[in-house]
């Protein structure tokens, strides 16, 4: 199943695991990296319970919030230790 999920997320997971340079990897930030994707996924969902039938502009913060927690749990659940240390910006 993750290798299926890892090819179907491929396009970011590139993205994030591209880099050859040498990284600093710790478990604690792949823990942080999923939780804050669920904080950012659960308000997006707030936002858009919340506002539904209301202006439509309030589908921008369900976007950019949606959007973080999607790549963070992402990266987080699928990714490298390398992508996870890329998205830290260790060196």
């Amino acid at each position: 199943m993750k290798k299926l999920l890892r090819s179907l997320f491929s396009p970011v997971l590139n993205i994030f695991e591209s880099a050859s340079d040498a990284f600093v990897y710790k478990p604690s930030h792949r823990i942080i990296l999923v939780v804050m994707g669920v904080l950012f996924c659960g308000l997006a969902s707030l936002v858009l319970w919340f506002a539904q039938g209301q202006d439509p502009a309030y589908l921008l913060p369900v976007i950019i919030f949606g959007g973080t927690g999607l790549v963070s749990l992402v990266i987080g659940l699928l990714g490298t230790d390398q992508a996870v240390a890329k998205i830290w910006g260790s060196r």
